[in-house]
């Protein structure tokens, strides 16, 4: 029996391993064929942006990793808008497609999984 897994994303995309982990645990599910869904709040909006260049910093780019969720069949990708208006950003700026969502539908997307873990 599957159950349905929410994955929240938290932190920016370099300066931690929560980022990476998080993907991992993501297509790790994928690979199961457990249905997945992302959510990315605050900073961690910054990990779906295009042409990032971590390698000035001594990191590998995320966007490898963000650009197999789809043939992993992992497409429900949730941003906050809110997180993306702070940060002077709009979906145009993202490499892949993500549905916004108000801060009022964030509790019902919890609501609506089995499983939530929080990176």
């Amino acid at each position: 029996m599957s159950k349905s897994v929410l994955i929240v994303n938290r932190k920016a995309p370099y300066g931690s391993s929560a980022p990476r982990e998080a993907l991992d645990v993501a297509l790790t599910c994928g690979v199961f064929e457990q249905p997945v869904s992302l959510l990315f709040l605050g900073d961690a909006v910054f990990q779906l942006l295009k042409a990032q260049q971590p390698d000035a910093i001594g990191q590998k780019n995320l966007a490898s990793n963000l650009s197999a969720l789809p043939m992993y069949d992992i497409d429900q990708l949730f941003v906050c808008a809110e997180s993306l208006a702070n940060n002077g950003l709009d979906p145009d700026d993202l490499i892949l497609p993500v549905t916004l969502l108000e801060k009022d539908s964030v509790a019902p997307l919890f609501a609506n999984h089995d499983v939530v873990l929080t990176f």
